[in-house]
């Protein structure tokens, strides 16, 4: 949708047409944003910090406004200095991309108060959501079951204190864990949000292991797991501590730790009124919490379990009255048929292009339309699902010095022509059948600089097949097809996990990147890829500092 549409919105009442967007981000979510708005003839301005003032999504936008130095604490994290930054652009919204100050309240009002659209959530949303407390509360509430759990402090009242204790399987049977789900559907909800809570008397209710959580935050700050009685009070404060340094907010609260669950979760679009899901994803590999491959649909799912979760989403979404983007996400025990409510995360997320390339909506272009006030454009009966598609993350980090991170200077960038356009197939977008596809979302440039400062996500590589197998051999090509210089990848780990057998049957829990890695040992290195020739379906983009193709990212995540 051009200008000239969306201009025809202008006018209607409760409906506000963007023509002026900050992105308040940086990397390839900034640069993902910056080409739909572009697509969408709305103007982009970029915040940046001294570390980024060069990078490609500078390059991209149409105004950069420095807000302050390479410390995320300094810039991108200060929520005076973005919107300062937005009112002095002349911005109509602003859209805050994933991490950083993309789930805070804070920001929200700011934004309301200086006139400033806020793409996200109401700030009363984001306040339900972002509290991991609060979120499970809203969970039960709406009949979905939650592992048995609750608040602790470090050195906390004894036994007694608090309300709701460990769950009791309010609403069903229970599955011998105190969270079930009733046979036949119905919702156990293992609640019991336990307030002040001694940790040894919680965790002695649920039952070892235990996983001590952040409540005011995740991207795993602030998570331990406990196996041994002995070393809880020690974790309990290490959590604590962590979570305060991470997200200004020190409550833990504890849950039963499922030795081999699978982390499912669904995509959600609301307009206020009305929710709709667009399918499901599985996010199962993982190391200490960080994903690194993910999938849509979720393999190895019936349809009953499917729709469950599907609606079990939905059903939450409505009863918070969700607006924009947002993902709910699940402990799911696909042998059992049971699942566990985990979070909400009230913004687009890191692996949104594989539901994008399943659906062929582009998501980006959705939350800007919710933005403008508009309802959403698309019935759930609308949203169709087409083949597989898989995602693997490509960061600066070391797999043989135990994942240590590689800042530095990319001298060389090579990727696969991108042959998905946010998520849509070439063909497909032509009116054709949708084949095998390949997409990159990437900031990367030869001369590019990997700050220290923050995440260490240099690209995502997305592979559309009509099936999975056909996905995952395009992906095997993709990743065969890329080449980074001058700092170390996990590339090769990536490549060497999609030849194992156990990921290509599907269906791997959370412990399986853990079980490989302890399996295999180090991860051998491999010499850079060719290019290779020009021309052809194969041929790579080499991305270096001549490269001035305004829109380019690779592909275009969160």
């Amino acid at each position: 949708m051009g200008r000239g549409e969306r201009a025809g919105w202008a006018g209607v009442s409760g409906r506000r047409v963007l023509r002026r967007v900050l992105v308040a981000n940086r990397g390839e979510i900034a640069v993902r944003v910056i080409r739909t708005c572009r697509r969408l003839g709305i103007e982009t301005v970029l915040t940046v910090s001294a570390a980024d003032a060069g990078s490609l999504a500078a390059r991209l936008a149409d105004q950069v406004i420095l807000i302050g130095p390479g410390p995320a604490s300094a810039s991108y994290l200060s929520v005076e200095a973005v919107v300062r930054a937005a009112v002095a652009a002349g911005a109509d919204a602003l859209h805050p991309g994933y991490g950083f100050l993309s789930e805070n309240a804070r920001l929200a009002r700011a934004c309301a108060a200086a006139g400033i659209v806020f793409i996200g959530p109401a700030p009363e949303t984001l306040e339900a959501t972002g509290d991991k407390l609060a979120a499970r509360e809203h969970a039960v509430a709406t009949g979905l079951p939650v592992l048995p759990g609750g608040h602790v402090t470090p050195g906390g009242p004894g036994p007694g204190a608090g309300r709701g204790g460990a769950g009791d399987g309010r609403g069903g049977a229970g599955n011998g864990s105190g969270a079930g789900l009733v046979s036949g559907g119905g919702a156990g909800h293992g609640a019991g949000a336990g307030r002040d809570g001694n940790p040894a008397e919680l965790a002695a209710r649920i039952g070892y292991p235990v996983l001590v959580k952040a409540a005011g935050g995740g991207g795993g700050r602030g998570l331990r797991v406990v196996r041994d009685p002995a070393e809880l009070a020690q974790a309990v404060t290490l959590a604590s501590a962590e979570a305060g340094a991470a997200f200004g907010d020190p409550r833990v609260y504890l849950e039963r730790y499922v030795e081999r669950g699978r982390h499912v979760e669904v995509q959600l679009l609301g307009d206020g009124d009305h929710v709709i899901h667009l399918g499901d994803r599985d996010c199962s590999v993982q190391r200490r919490y960080q994903k690194l491959i993910e999938e849509a649909p979720a393999p190895g799912l019936d349809d009953g379990l499917r729709e469950r979760l599907r609606g079990g989403a939905v059903a939450l979404g409505e009863h918070l009255r969700y607006r924009g983007a947002g993902t709910v996400e699940f402990l799911l025990d696909a042998e059992r048929g049971e699942f566990y409510f985990l979070e909400v995360n009230a913004r687009v997320q890191v692996e949104h292009p594989v539901t994008e390339a399943v659906t062929g909506i582009d998501i980006v272009a959705e939350q800007l339309a919710i933005a403008e006030g508009r309802p959403l454009r698309h019935k759930q009966a609308d949203v169709t699902f087409d083949g597989h598609a898989i995602e693997v993350r490509l960061n600066a980090e070391d797999p043989v010095r135990d994942f240590r991170p590689s800042p530095g200077t990319v001298t060389r960038a090579v990727f696969p022509a991108t042959t998905l356009r946010d998520g849509i197939s070439h063909a497909r977008a032509a009116g054709g059948e949708a084949g095998a596809g390949v997409r990159v979302d990437t900031h990367l440039q030869a001369g590019a600089t990997v700050p220290p400062y923050y995440d260490s996500l240099l690209a995502k590589v997305i592979a559309r097949g009509g099936d999975r197998d056909e996905a995952l051999h395009a992906l095997r090509g993709a990743l065969d097809r890329c080449g980074i210089d001058g700092v170390t990848t996990n590339l090769e780990l990536h490549r060497t996990l999609l030849a194992d057998a156990e990921f290509a049957a599907g269906g791997v829990d959370t412990g399986y990147l853990a079980r490989w890695l302890a399996g295999t040992g180090a991860v051998a290195s491999r010499p850079p890829a060719p290019v290779q020739g020009a021309g052809t379906e194969q041929a790579a983009h080499v991305l270096d500092k001549r490269d001035d193709e305004r829109g380019r990212g690779g592909g275009a995540d969160g």
